[in-house]
């Protein structure tokens, strides 16, 4: 009789703590969930993708290019400056090359691993345009 109320209890003690673990999990869920968000200034905010079709040159510098390019980290060259032109003398195809492949002190695909190759052509375009 010891023996069989020592498993009765030993079951009701083993259900108790797996009831109180899931719990437990939901409460951890919810005290490590995000409480806000970063922006840095000059960048437009992060939304969510949208399948609206490609983005804009402008939209993938702002989202994926604008970490270094606009503030001129790891030496990237900023939007729309003369930095542009040793890279601009090479042709587009060497740069749309090394974006895509990556070069020096840029990652491939600048960080945006959500990019398509024409959304990496189209942000070149923007950051050179009017060099």
């Amino acid at each position: 009789m010891k023996k069989l109320t020592l498993a009765v209890a030993l079951l009701l003690t083993t259900l108790g703590v797996n009831a109180s673990a899931d719990k437990d999990a939901d409460a951890i869920a919810k005290r490590i969930a995000p409480v806000g968000q970063v922006y840095l200034a000059g960048a437009a905010p992060a939304v969510a993708a949208q399948a609206a079709g490609p983005r804009t040159g402008e939209q993938v510098y702002q989202t994926a290019c604008f970490a270094c390019h606009g503030t001129g980290a790891l030496d990237a060259p900023k939007p729309q400056s003369a930095d542009w032109q040793p890279r601009i003398a090479q042709g587009f195809d060497v740069m749309l090359k090394h974006s895509i492949e990556g070069i020096r002190n840029m990652p491939a695909m600048g960080t945006c691993s959500t990019c398509s190759e024409d959304e990496i052509a189209a942000a070149i375009r923007f950051m050179t345009d009017g060099v």
